[in-house]
C-alpha cells in the first residue's frame, strides 16, 4: 500500500486576512492543522452554496446553472480532500490544480448568477467573497509548489 503524503508542500500563506479567517488564535498553524481547518472551510462552502442553489428558481436556466455550479463547487473540497491523502508531490500538485479550476469556474458561476440577477445580491456577495479567498489559497498552495 502507498505511503500516504501529508501536504509536501511548505505552506506560507502571505494574506493575512486568510489565515485569521481559519485560525482565530492568529498563531502560526502547521501544515497539518492549516490542511485540517481547509478541509473544513471548503465544506462550508459547499454547504452554503447548496443552500443558496436551492433557493435558486427551478426553471431550465435555473436547473442548468445550479447543476454546474453545484459541481463545480462540492469538487473544490473533494480535491483538496484527496491532495491531502495524495500519494506524491506530483499528485498534490495535480490535485490543487484541479482545486483552483474549480474554484475559478465556480467564481464565474457566482458571478453569472449575480449579474443575470437570478439571485439577490446579499445572497450571493458572501458567497463571491469566500469563493475568491479559496481561488487566491489554492493559487498560493499551487505556485509554492511549483517552486519547490
Amino acid at each position: 500500500m502507498p505511503k500516504v503524503v501529508n501536504n509536501p508542500c511548505v505552506l506560507v500563506i502571505k494574506r493575512k486576512k486568510l489565515i485569521t479567517e481559519m485560525n482565530t488564535n492568529k498563531e502560526k498553524l502547521t501544515n497539518k492543522e492549516f490542511s485540517k481547518q481547509l478541509e473544513i472551510r471548503t465544506k462550508r462552502f459547499a454547504i452554503e452554496i447548496i443552500k443558496v442553489l436551492s433557493t435558486l428558481n427551478r426553471n431550465s436556466t435555473g436547473k442548468v446553472i445550479s447543476y454546474q455550479i453545484f459541481k463545480s463547487a462540492t469538487s473544490i473540497g473533494a480535491n483538496y480532500r484527496e491532495a491531502n491523502r495524495s500519494v506524491s508531490k506530483a499528485d498534490f500538485r495535480s490535485k490543487i490544480s484541479i482545486c483552483t479550476k474549480e474554484a475559478a469556474e465556480t467564481q464565474y458561476w457566482i458571478e453569472l448568477i449575480y449579474e443575470a440577477e437570478l439571485l439577490e445580491e446579499n445572497k450571493i456577495r458572501k458567497l463571491h467573497n469566500e469563493c475568491s479567498e479559496l481561488l487566491a489559497l489554492f493559487n498560493s498552495i499551487y505556485q509554492q509548489c511549483k517552486e519547490k
